[in-house]
């Protein structure tokens, strides 16, 4: 358990940086309003371009592997979905944080994979992460502007995320790679994206932005990091994947939120001090869940 921990010690050291550097270091909200705008149309998108077109999805395995992703993401936003009937809470919260509970920490989830399975791991993990990534940007773009009176299938071709995502996915299916210096210099904003996003959800993040959305913030959270990683328990036997396959799943069902979803709440009107304060939440009871769940996998 203590290892996780330090695997996920350093975003909670950039978050509190973030904080710090916002309430008492005197940045204003401006710089990091300019901060989250960069990441969105700049950073984050050549993260994943980067990533994806890294990644080979190619293949009869990867069509296997696209199966357990896409039943896991429906768990995920199946179960955020009925947070709204059931708990009859705000549309815009609800929209807001629904992608919490099927997003994923990418860096946190190939670094875990590296230190439990070594490089096969990190393949299988790669896998995951290239064939999720579309799917929840997808659902998260269109769950936000449905629900800020924006035309969700415009701001889906418009998005930078997705944008970046459907070329990486080009890249790697027609097998193109790009010179080196660009690979280089596409690496290099990718690993600004992670820091620079952490300290913007350490900016934004206000207890006060809990208040009237204490049920669904632990409904989220509860689906994140219980219901979707039990799914994934069943999914990998139904589909009958390997020991390792299966092991990468549980392991990639349990990972808590991006930052990349507060980023993305905030540049579409999205309640993004909520996201990050939620993002953060589950990212510290990961710290909990995440060392279970992996010897869970382990047994």
């Amino acid at each position: 358990m203590f290892d996780t921990f330090l695997l996920i010690l350093p975003d909670f050291l950039l978050i509190a940086l973030g904080a710090l550097l916002r309430h008492r270091l005197g940045f204003q909200g401006e710089f990091f309003s300019y901060a989250e705008k960069l990441v969105y149309y700049v950073l984050f998108p050549a993260l994943l371009f980067y990533s994806i077109s890294q990644t080979s999805l190619q293949g009869d395995e990867t069509l296997l592997l696209l199966a357990a992703v896409l039943c896991l993401t429906a768990v995920g936003a199946g179960a955020a979905w009925l947070a709204k009937p059931i708990l009859k809470c705000d549309g815009l919260q609800h929209a807001s944080l629904q992608q919490c509970a099927f997003r994923f920490n990418t860096y946190l989830a190939l670094s875990l994979a590296s230190a439990l399975a070594g490089p096969n791991g990190v393949a299988i993990m790669a896998v995951f992460v290239g064939l999720s990534v579309p799917i929840v940007n997808v659902l998260a773009v269109h769950a936000l502007a449905r629900n800020s009176n924006r035309n969700p299938y415009k701001e889906i071709l418009a998005n930078p995320l997705i944008i970046a995502t459907v070329l990486g996915l080009a890249c790697s299916l027609l097998d193109i790679s790009m010179p080196k210096p660009i690979n280089t210099a596409l690496s290099r904003l990718g690993a600004c994206a992670l820091a620079i996003g952490l300290l913007c959800v350490g900016a934004t993040i206000s207890i006060k932005a809990l208040h009237g959305a204490q049920r669904l913030v632990g409904w989220i959270i509860a689906v994140k990091l219980l219901i979707v990683p039990i799914s994934a328990v069943f999914i990998s036997k139904l589909l009958a994947l390997s020991p390792l396959e299966t092991q990468m799943l549980i392991l990639f069902a349990a990972l808590p939120t991006a930052s990349s979803a507060h980023v993305l709440a905030a540049r579409m009107g999205g309640k993004g001090d909520l996201v990050a304060t939620t993002m953060s939440l589950g990212t510290l009871l990961a710290a909990l869940t995440l060392p279970l769940w992996i010897q869970f996998s382990l047994s």
